[in-house]
């Protein structure tokens, strides 16, 4: 038996128990902001009485160190963290490390190009960014793709080129991708404006994020996502991504940022907001749940040693 294959054939009726997901990725420390957007994860998986899932984004295999990964457990149990299913307790829907679920990713991609809705694409993200008329996307966005290689969407199946090249989704032009957040309210997203043809196979034989994370939410019945507001674009992506594939989306939660004293959101270049660090200079985790509230004043005092 292949579940890979016989989840991508059979559709599923969504569960009736709400089931919520924590995806860390271990490329470096837990910081801050993931504490308060996981925080939010797990109340509203136990608001709900529903089950909350830990899987473990370890894809980047360059970056994911294996400290990294200790530290992970580590941290989100000191914090306070509790998961019911997850690659350290096992559950139904495993196997809960991305690194082990490449078939599911496979059978995936494979649907996608069966039903004409990927090409493949040899172009660089410094040519896609370099080329004219192709606008910037915001920081650490996809650029928009201008179609270089862009194939017609009646075109036949052809044997992929050799040698590296993408696989990217193809979007619908012009067309208005919306959605309603539970947090954000009511979202739109214009295909081919605000975002272009997106990458879901990368060309070192890796799958991308944005196909990962729908693969891997769908297989493990996730019924609401909760994650940062800087992540509303890539809903709007991964919704074309469900219809593609047939399955029914995930009601979305987009949690607003942590941002430092200068307005910038954290990230795991902030060392001095990691929850590792702030554990070592003798934090507790409900002094830090009451510092979040106030993001300008409470991340400087975590900033400055002195007030430590």
């Amino acid at each position: 038996m292949d579940p890979a294959r016989d989840f991508l054939v059979a559709r599923r009726p969504p569960p009736a128990t709400y089931r919520g997901r924590l995806a860390p990725s271990p490329t470096g420390y837990l910081h801050l902001g993931h504490a308060r957007t996981f925080w939010t994860t797990q109340a509203r998986a136990q608001q709900a009485g529903g089950v909350l899932v830990l899987r473990v984004e370890d894809l980047d295999r360059p970056r994911c160190r294996p400290d990294f990964v200790r530290a992970l457990y580590e941290d989100l149990r000191w914090f306070g963290f509790r998961w019911q299913e997850g690659p350290d307790v096992g559950g139904p829907h495993g196997p809960y490390l991305q690194s082990e679920r490449r078939l599911w990713y496979e059978a995936a991609l494979t649907r996608l190009r069966l039903g004409g809705w990927v090409y493949p694409c040899q172009c660089s993200r410094r040519e896609v960014a370099a080329a004219a008329g192709a606008p910037h996307a915001e920081e650490e966005d996809e650029p928009l793709y201008p179609g270089t290689c862009r194939a017609p969407a009646d075109c036949p199946l052809t044997p992929p080129p050799k040698g590296r090249f993408h696989w990217r989704f193809r979007v619908p032009e012009g067309e208005p991708i919306q959605f309603e957040d539970g947090c954000q309210g009511i979202q739109c997203f214009v295909a081919g404006r605000d975002f272009g043809d997106f990458i879901v196979w990368r060309n070192d034989d890796v799958p991308a994020y944005q196909l990962a994370c729908v693969v891997d939410d769908a297989t493990m019945q996730i019924t609401e996502v909760v994650r940062g507001a800087d992540l509303l674009k890539s809903t709007a992506r991964q919704l074309l991504l469900y219809r593609a594939l047939g399955w029914t989306p995930p009601r979305f939660y987009h949690c607003p940022l942590v941002t430092d004293s200068t307005g910038r959101r954290l990230a795991k270049r902030h060392a001095a907001l990691s929850l590792r660090t702030l554990r070592e200079e003798g934090w507790q985790p409900a002094q830090l749940r009451e510092i979040w509230k106030d993001t300008g004043t409470g991340l400087s005092r975590l900033l400055e040693p002195a007030d430590l």
